[in-house]
């Protein structure tokens, strides 16, 4: 087989992975962007990165909740397509949501929390948002490359840090 096609090849595995950990990445996208539409993309790129890497099969679950993390985190860090989302977020809780008021601040507070997230070292980031996107401590560790006694820390650590870039970009009130 030419080398070119070897390394166009997509992995034969990849089906039964999709079907496996596709809501796992979707979820972990979703928690950072908070669209489902945007975590969707984000997960058709992720696995199509993915459909053409030699990562084992045993890694495969790790490996795609740090890539979707980190495409996601990539996504609000570099502004694209932010405006969009916002306004279709905006247009779909104004259809669900009868206090204009609460949406509002709600966008607000979502979008504070997202941008704070943005500006965390990358590895607190990614560790707060796989741990709070349901991956136990030893998942998380195995995804990053961290020892798992070491994931708590790391975790507590992006806590104070994403408390911190709220309160300093808090409006004083």
């Amino acid at each position: 087989m030419p080398a070119a096609a070897t390394r166009d090849a997509v992995r034969p595995d990849l089906e039964d992975i999709f079907r496996r950990e596709y809501q796992r990445v979707v979820g972990v996208a979703a928690r950072v962007l908070g669209s489902r539409d945007q975590a969707e993309d984000v997960a058709q790129e992720v696995f199509l990165s993915f459909g053409r890497s030699p990562v084992p099969a045993a890694e495969a679950a790790g490996w795609l909740s740090v890539a979707a993390a980190h495409t996601a985190l990539n996504l609000i860090r570099s502004g694209r397509r932010r405006a969009s989302r916002e306004e279709s977020v905006a247009s779909a809780a104004e259809s669900v949501t009868p206090d204009v008021a609460d949406t509002v601040l709600t966008l607000e507070d979502r979008s504070r929390v997202r941008a704070a997230l943005a500006r965390l070292p990358r590895t607190q980031a990614t560790a707060l948002v796989l741990r709070h996107s349901g991956l136990s401590y030893a998942e998380v560790a195995t995804a990053l490359g961290l020892s798992p006694g070491s994931v708590g820390t790391t975790v507590r650590r992006a806590e104070l840090a994403l408390r911190k870039e709220l309160n300093r970009h808090a409006s004083p009130e």
